[in-house]
């Protein structure tokens, strides 16, 4: 943190003589000086990695998200510019994020993370993919060099994974968003700020003087995700915050200086302006946690009892789940046809196994009574299949929902290819970027 005040005083901004927030300088010092060292969170982040870029390429099917992709300009190509998987795209690195990002989260399909906030850390691949392939490109062409002369791996998307979960879901544990009205997608701009920050080659002084323009710029309101307002947006926000992050750090590269006290300044502050002046809670230091107990969206069965009896929705006259406080105050709301039959009761066990650490279960209990006065027993899921203490299990399930991604858009060689490319770590992680991404382009994809 000394050598971030001492970088500070030789580049002097308004705010000069003012120490930074402490919380910025803990983000910048463990996106600089943290080595990952769990080979649990790299095997994860392949397995998320896969299953990030198999979201995406099914988002592209829809046409509510594909009309939103490409340049800004129709026609535009930018010299070895970040290729969108799926397309043959080649765009700038800040609306390469967008572009990634959206298709990423259009579905709601990717890993998921549950604390006080709920959020989808996966959701940077957006920013961290296009700027790792839009580097590598350039400094592969050779005509300029960009962080270095820096070639991006597999391996350093995976760190760059790793990281940004960590500082996104480690900003959730026990700080809520959305009880002040604000998105969860104000985390993922902060993370992958502070990451890409790191791979444009900033420095830590610098990398906290982004992060700094993250927390200022103008949050998201919550509204798009809730009634009467619920839209589309809230299936792009996450591409417009991996964008708005690619953007701030490029700026912060020619030299924009930060805001050290953008939390806790008086008044002005985030804390004061945006979190009814409280400050943020930590459970932990940054590490690899998160990674290695982000939770996974896989197919499991479903309340199967019914079917057995002959029975139908018809003939359900209540369901009672029982959960933790998180579902109710965020999800509580179910299938329309269903909602005023459903209520949630809070199990204060559910809660307090949700918030342990060394569990982090998302426990749940289904009954389902019938208008001729049957009680089906309950049904209790402590940890859905794609929890931590499932992923053994859960690794067949969610190399299927790749693979089922991926034969939409390619040839069954390909598709082969790419599957058996996912499960050889050591060949995977050593690819280039660009070599890896451009398996995924499409010349003419029948979804544009």
């Amino acid at each position: 943190m000394a050598s971030l005040q001492s970088a500070s005083a030789a580049a002097p901004s308004p705010s000069a003589g003012k120490g930074y927030d402490p919380e910025i300088l803990d983000i910048a010092s463990y996106v600089h000086n943290k080595p990952i060292d769990s080979e649990l969170a790299f095997d994860t982040a392949r397995w998320v990695f896969l299953d990030t870029l198999g979201c995406g390429l099914e988002g592209l099917r829809f046409k509510e998200c594909s009309k939103l992709l490409g340049p800004v300009v129709p026609g535009t190509v930018v010299p070895s510019g970040a290729r969108v998987p799926g397309t043959d795209f080649e765009l700038d690195p800040v609306n390469g994020a967008f572009n990634i990002g959206a298709m990423i989260r259009w579905l709601d399909y990717n890993d998921c993370w549950l604390a006080a906030e709920w959020g989808h850390p996966s959701d940077n691949l957006g920013a961290i993919l296009a700027v790792a392939d839009w580097i590598t490109r350039t400094n592969k062409a050779g005509k300029t060099k960009v962080a270095g002369g820096k070639i991006f791996t597999i391996r350093d998307v995976l760190e760059a994974m790793i990281k940004a979960h960590e500082i996104q879901g480690c900003l959730a544990l026990l700080n809520s968003y959305n009880k002040v009205g604000l998105d969860h997608v104000v985390l993922v701009k902060v993370a992958s700020t502070a990451v890409v920050s790191k791979m444009l080659g900033l420095s830590e002084k610098q990398t906290a003087d982004a992060v700094t323009h993250a927390w200022v710029d103008g949050q998201s309101l919550r509204t798009y995700r809730h009634t009467p307002n619920t839209m589309s947006r809230k299936s792009w926000a996450a591409g417009d915050a991996c964008q708005r992050a690619v953007n701030m750090a490029l700026k912060v590269l020619k030299g924009e200086s930060g805001i050290p006290t953008v939390l806790s300044a008086p008044v002005w502050g985030f804390y004061d302006v945006l979190f009814k002046g409280k400050k943020f809670e930590f459970q932990r230091p940054y590490g690899s946690y998160v990674m290695e107990n982000v939770l996974f969206k896989v197919s499991y069965p479903d309340h199967a009892q019914l079917k057995a009896m002959g029975k139908s929705a018809a003939d359900i006259k209540a369901v009672t789940c029982r959960t933790h406080e998180a579902c109710i105050r965020i999800i509580d709301k179910l299938v329309e046809s269903l909602r005023k039959k459903i209520k949630c009761v809070e199990d204060p066990q559910f809660t307090a196994d949700y918030h342990d650490p060394s569990l982090r279960t998302i426990s749940n209990g289904l009954t389902v009574e019938l208008n001729d006065g049957t009680v089906l027993p309950e049904v209790v899921v402590e940890a859905p299949l794609g929890h931590r203490l499932r992923r053994e299990e859960a690794k067949p399930h969610i190399l299927a929902k790749y693979k089922r991604h991926l034969e939409p858009h390619f040839s069954a060689d390909k598709v082969q290819q790419l599957v058996e490319l996912g499960q050889n770590p050591e060949k995977l992680e050593s690819m280039s970027v660009d070599e890896y991404v451009d398996m995924y382009v499409c010349k003419d994809s029948k979804f544009f």
